[in-house]
């Protein structure tokens, strides 16, 4: 699929592979693992979840966006943003790789599947002997085994705890995850108790706000990110904290460290953090070279050019041009899009999320920059914003202070005092960045969500931001006309613009609530702009919203 000059077969791989610090578990673990039937759990290269095939790689059992990194001193297994922002379209006989697009993959099922998977190992000795042996091989001894067993309780011990409590009784399905609920519960609930092996249990609570994976290749123009919008955007550091909020909720490692030696923080952030910061760098320079992708049949150009006027009106006459059109505005020295944060009457329940609490554990008391004092107990976004802004102020020096690339463990800090000055000025820097106020003190009952450009947007049904709308042609009518449920998956109608009602193979409908039941997570009310358009002016629109 063609998505512009500066996507190649190279960017394309190193987007599919490149390490962001994700450590789900060790490669030869994952290998060894086996299904209740006993097929191997990587048998189908995870299809069943919807993950696709690394198509730079054919000989890889990893799909794409899962990468393979020597850490400790093995091969680990973690994930990447491709994983989450890559997607199939079956249309006009075709099946169309689409890049940074929001995937199709069902991330609850993988949880659970790699749950009800370990769960033998620790209950079962016939399972822990059969996975010890092709684990460990012939030559292993019994404390070979005997280390490996209490690796695995250890491992199942903490991904069963944030499993168990985290996963919603309805599943998110395909194309959906509560991925701030899920950074909230691992930050807040694994990372921030008083030892690394330690949980603050009552922390993590069920994530059952879905959203939509959002397509990427308009994401560093943004001056807001996150469907809530609570996240400034457009310069190096707002970018590395966007990716590193992601990478603790897809299984980085993560414990900040109380030490008043470390300069104006007093938190080592770094020590015991997996993520790869140089990676991360790199993968935001490749998210900048994904172009949106081309609408791959014929347009009807005269019909688009009448759609785009209708486009261009404002909202009271049924147009975008309001909220979606391409406004530009200088920050941080960038050009960037203005992403409009308000309320349309959309589904409440992620904005919701942000008033969270959590207990602070190892972060009370602490304050990085304009965040701080915490108090025992805070906002998880306000928790998650310390751990960010701490680590990437503190990264810079990880390599001098340790000479491997982060922070050594406490006991072998020395060159504080060098870096001192340094750290100031970046943190200097990185407070004008921040927001001025934290999301939380926004007006209560406004559900407000960032409207995003509109480039691609025919490659990234259903719509709304949790999902809710299969096609723009549905999004075009009253929320009480849109569909109860449908199916979730590839197979595309390309008159409707989106997800086709039949969808062969999937096993999963969505089902979603209306007006009614708002705060649902499911519901598909709000957002009721161009449904008074003539059918003639609606089909117009359609047309030229193809060609963005």
């Amino acid at each position: 699929m063609g998505q512009g000059p500066f996507w190649t077969t190279e960017t394309r791989a190193a987007f599919y592979t490149q390490d962001q610090g994700s450590r789900l578990m060790p490669a030869a673990w994952l290998a060894a693992l086996r299904q209740p039937d006993g097929t191997p759990f990587l048998a189908d290269r995870l299809a069943r979840y919807g993950y696709l095939p690394n198509l730079e790689d054919p000989t890889t059992l990893l799909p794409a966006g899962f990468t393979s990194t020597r850490a400790d001193g093995q091969q680990v297994v973690g994930m990447t943003c491709a994983a989450c922002h890559t997607r199939e379209i079956a249309l006009g006989g075709q099946t169309l790789r689409i890049d940074g697009g929001p995937a199709f993959a069902d991330f609850g099922a993988l949880l659970a599947g790699l749950d009800t998977a370990v769960r033998p190992l620790t209950t079962t000795p016939a399972a822990f002997r059969s996975f010890a042996a092709a684990v460990l091989g012939p030559q292993a001894t019994a404390a070979d085994r005997t280390r490996l067993a209490a690796d695995v309780r250890r491992w199942y011990r903490r991904f069963n705890t944030i499993v168990s409590r985290s996963l919603p009784p309805e599943p998110w399905g395909p194309g959906r995850l509560d991925a701030v609920a899920m950074i909230f519960n691992r930050l807040t609930g694994l990372d921030l108790a008083s030892t690394r092996d330690g949980m603050i249990v009552e922390n993590i609570r069920v994530a059952d706000a879905p959203a939509r994976y959002p397509f990427l290749w308009n994401a560093p123009r943004q001056d807001k990110t996150q469907w809530p919008g609570f996240a400034d955007n457009g310069n190096d550091f707002l970018a590395m904290a966007r990716n590193l909020g992601q990478v603790i909720g897809v299984f980085g490692e993560f414990h900040p460290v109380v030490d008043k030696r470390v300069p104006l923080l007093g938190v080592n952030y770094v020590g015991q953090n997996s993520a790869n910061f140089e990676g991360l760098q790199k993968l935001e320079e490749l998210i900048q070279r994904i172009g949106p992708p081309r609408w791959p049949l014929p347009v009807d150009r005269a019909l688009a050019a009448q759609g785009a006027a209708i486009f261009a009106r404002p909202e009271a006459a049924g147009g975008c041009g309001t909220c979606h059109a391409e406004r530009i505005r200088e920050a941080y020295g960038n050009q960037l899009w203005i992403t409009p944060i308000q309320d349309v009457g959309t589904d409440s329940r992620e904005v919701k999320l942000l008033s969270r609490t959590a207990r602070s554990g190892v972060l009370t008391g602490q304050t990085v920059f304009n965040i701080g004092p915490l108090a025992a107990e805070e906002p998880a976004v306000r928790l998650l914003g310390a751990a960010v802004v701490g680590s990437i102020v503190q990264a810079p020096f990880a390599a001098d202070l340790s000479g491997r690339g982060r922070l050594a463990p406490v006991e072998r800090r020395e060159p504080y005092a060098q870096a001192r000055d340094d750290v100031a000025a970046k943190g200097e820097t990185l407070r004008g960045a921040l927001p001025e106020r934290p999301p939380t003190e926004a007006a209560p009952e406004t559900f407000a969500y960032e409207s995003r450009v509109m480039r691609g947007i025919w490659a990234a049904a259903p719509y709304l931001h949790n999902g809710s709308v299969p096609t723009l042609e549905d999004l075009l009518k009253p929320a009480a006309e849109r569909p109860a449920e449908f199916a979730v998956g590839p197979a595309y109608d390309a008159a409707a613009v989106g997800l086709a009602r039949t969808q062969p193979g999937s096993g999963f409908l969505l089902r979603t609530t209306g007006c009614e039941a708002r705060n649902s997570g499911n519901s598909r009310c709000g957002h009721e702009f161009g449904t008074t358009l003539s059918p003639a002016e609606k089909r117009a629109l359609l047309e030229y919203l193809k060609t963005l």
